[in-house]
């Protein structure tokens, strides 16, 4: 029996392009300064995805406003 690692515990990460309705909703809580920790877990996507989307789009997302 092979011992598990903490690497073979984590989920690998499946790339999802964004929709004109996913940049709409994070312009939205740009606006409404929702924080990158919630806004992370509503839209499903990690942090970095979402500060490197909102850096593409020129939009301020959590210290950057």
């Amino acid at each position: 029996m092979a011992k598990k690692t903490k690497a073979s515990k984590n989920k690998k990460s499946v790339r999802r392009e964004y929709t004109k309705d996913d940049v709409k909703e994070l312009r939205a809580h740009s606006k409404a300064k929702t924080s990158v920790a919630k806004l992370s877990k509503l839209m499903k996507r990690s942090e970095g995805s979402l500060r490197q989307k909102a850096r593409t789009l020129g939009i301020g997302l959590g210290h950057q406003r």
